[in-house]
């Protein structure tokens, strides 16, 4: 078990954060083209943006997420939805996609990551908890990929409880089999996830050993470091967001549903090395959500970094209104400590 230290920092605007070391992952491998794929229309293949390009110019390609049938899927009247009423929301997902933000390639590291937005696994709020994020990310040379992923819904789905995670876990696949046209590396893919994306990240960052669906494959699903950002991670009745909760399992949880999706139980020696941001005033998500993570990563030997704010609330995105502090500086350096931000 590696040794862990804790830093604490006592004033009052500050963070506390709670450190870790880790190792340095390989460098990713060359590649030479890119798959563009625009709403409605089918892939093309063209060459990657020039180095001169201004990354505000730069095509998001968005990808479908499935190329055949979606599984766990069935006929309904169901359709997507979007509003722009305080910020872009999509609800009832049906074609689950990738939004595709690419570094410009003289900052490109290799490194990428998948943002899960947050919503309660209601619906998306895909702008500040993803695409806002993502230029973010791009802005350290790592790529980023935007989940839109299908929420639960009895209608669509014969079993809503899976949809959300097989489309992060497949997601993590697409990324890989991308890797050498995006001139990524292909063990340095994480997972970002905000509120009920959170949920989504580090289910899939601690149920990878046995994928869900009937034909899962051979490939890894496993991501390389976990992202959470004010998230739920306990379906206990002491710290569940009931909403989140109901919406994913509905309004009777067995037992051992609540207990399979309460993941700080699910933590092993191989869950990805964390980093985790919170508001200790948060009334949506309570904070001991991030602690008992931590206090679970600890426990199995993951390295971890976890940041709480006395203030901030809940959704907060990039921006914590209540300190001049950037999580997403913390994000960066912690990045560069662990070799991901290395060329």
């Amino acid at each position: 078990m590696k040794k862990m230290t804790l830093l604490l920092a006592l004033s009052m605007g500050a963070t506390q954060t709670l450190l870790a070391q880790n190792t340095k992952p390989a460098k990713p491998a060359p590649a030479k083209t890119a798959t563009r794929v625009t709403p409605d229309k089918a892939p093309i293949t063209a060459d990657a943006p020039a180095p001169e390009a201004p990354l505000q110019d730069v095509p998001h390609p968005v990808l479908p997420l499935y190329s055949g049938s979606i599984p766990d899927s069935k006929p309904s009247r169901v359709q997507e939805s979007t509003t722009t009423e305080g910020g872009t929301r999509v609800s009832n997902v049906i074609q689950p996609t990738l939004t595709v933000y690419m570094p410009a390639r003289e900052k490109a590291n290799g490194t990428s990551v998948v943002i899960c937005p947050g919503g309660g696994y209601t619906r998306l709020a895909i702008d500040h908890e993803g695409y806002d994020v993502a230029k973010r990310l791009n802005e350290m040379g790592v790529a980023a990929f935007v989940l839109k992923y299908r929420l639960p819904n009895g209608q669509s789905q014969p079993d809503p409880s899976i949809a959300p995670l097989l489309d992060a876990q497949q997601a993590l696949r697409m990324v890989r089999e991308l890797a050498p046209k995006y001139n990524l590396n292909p063990e340095r893919i994480g997972l970002m996830g905000f509120s009920a994306g959170g949920h989504l990240a580090s289910t899939a960052g601690t149920h990878f050993a046995k994928p869900v669906g009937d034909n899962p494959g051979p490939a890894s699903v496993r991501p390389a470091f976990l992202v959470l950002l004010y998230p739920v991670i306990s379906f206990s009745d002491s710290l569940a967001h009931k909403g989140s909760r109901s919406n994913l399992l509905g309004a009777t949880p067995t037992a051992d549903q609540t207990r399979l999706y309460s993941n700080e139980l699910q933590v092993t020696a191989q869950t990805p090395p964390t980093f985790l941001v919170h508001a200790e005033d948060d009334k949506t998500v309570p904070v001991q959500n991030s602690i008992v993570f931590y206090q679970a990563l600890h426990r199995h030997g993951v390295p971890a970094e976890m940041h709480l704010y006395p203030q901030g609330g809940h959704g907060f995105g990039m921006n914590n209104k209540t300190t001049k502090d950037q999580w997403t500086e913390r994000l960066q350096n912690w990045l560069d400590a662990n070799g991901w931000l290395t060329k």
